[in-house]
């Protein structure tokens, strides 16, 4: 499986990373036989970056994932996981922040059976004035960002960066400030518009086309809800294991929506593009060259299969493109 660099950090991910979320589930719910043998053919197929976080499930995911590494004796696997951070209502922040961070970076270490990670990143909401625990740039570049380097220095962390969620205007001024390695982004057949301005009145967030950005300061991009959450697959099932309701990011009003515009995209299945509208879907995700690898949260040892055989087949077709755009301007002027 093709490997692209995260920026300037010195990591090479598989074009397709192995999510170990809610929204598959497997590396929570799943069984530990299941877990074990999903992580073995992961790396089989070439995939060498797991990414977890220590609220999915509570800590189990990580408990999982070290506990799946550790007994399948992976080597070569990259680790990615994530703090959210929680700022008090009144008084100084910096302690505080720091305090956090320390204790989750502490934790997701020792249950991922690790003595660093390769990649933390900073998981609040974001907006361009901070509001509880959604979280301004000068919060995250004046406080978050010095912690992240002191836990670099020491050893805890290989490289460091954040998600792209919420307001798209302090997305943008984090990547600019360069003072973060990388960044997770919304990039779906639903949403393209970290890579191309999309029509007026589209109903989806406008992301401002911000892998030029990130291309241009040597900041790595991750690709996140390549299904968008599942509904890319046109179907309104959920596997037993997987999140029940996924709230859509950056896309439809909720995962009905989503599913209804998928189902029209299946137009590119019956034209010849792609065997299924799953594969089309990974295929367009993994197939942008300014995104290092992308996300897809798993739930069985089947969809890893069946994502891995995708992606292997390379980007859709230029023509695929074209038709993907006119489809999606059938989209313009209906609600979010």
């Amino acid at each position: 499986m093709e490997r692209r660099p995260l920026g300037k950090t010195g990591l090479n991910l598989s074009v397709l990373g192995f999510g170990c979320g809610w929204v598959g589930g497997l590396m929570i719910k799943g069984s530990a036989a299941d877990q074990a043998h999903a992580v073995v053919r992961a790396q089989e197929l070439g995939i060498n970056y797991f990414d977890t976080a220590p609220h999915y499930g509570n800590g189990e995911s990580e408990r999982n994932l070290g506990r799946a590494l550790a007994d399948t004796g992976s080597t070569g696997a990259i680790v990615g996981t994530k703090t959210w951070v929680s700022v008090p209502e009144s008084g100084p922040i910096s302690k505080a922040i720091a305090d956090y961070i320390d204790t989750s970076i502490a934790t997701s270490l020792k249950l991922l059976r690790r003595e660093c990670v390769d990649l933390l990143q900073l998981h609040n909401v974001l907006a361009m004035r901070r509001a509880g625990n959604v979280l301004d740039p000068d919060t995250v570049l004046g406080e978050v960002v010095p912690v992240f380097e002191r836990l670099k220095r020491e050893g805890k962390v290989r490289a460091f960066g954040f998600t792209g969620l919420g307001e798209t205007a302090a997305t943008l001024e984090i990547i600019d400030s360069g003072a973060m390695a990388s960044v997770q982004v919304v990039h779906n057949m639903l949403n393209d518009s970290v890579a191309r301005a999309m029509p007026n009145g589209y109903p989806g967030q406008d992301y401002g086309q911000l892998l030029a950005r990130t291309q241009a300061r040597g900041v790595g991009a991750l690709g996140i809800r390549a299904l968008a959450g599942g509904a890319l697959s046109g179907s309104h099932e959920r596997h037993a294991v997987a999140l029940p309701s996924v709230p859509p990011l950056g896309s439809g009003v909720d995962y009905a929506a989503d599913v209804a515009r998928s189902q029209r995209l299946a137009v590119l299945v019956d034209e010849g593009h792609a065997a299924t509208l799953v594969e089309a879907a990974m295929r367009f995700a993994a197939g942008n060259p300014a995104i290092a690898s992308t996300m897809l949260g798993l739930s069985s040892l089947e969809q890893l299969e069946t994502a891995a055989a995708a992606v292997t087949k390379g980007p859709l077709s230029p023509a695929a493109l074209a038709r993907l755009a006119e489809l999606q301007a059938t989209f313009v002027g209906e609600p979010r």
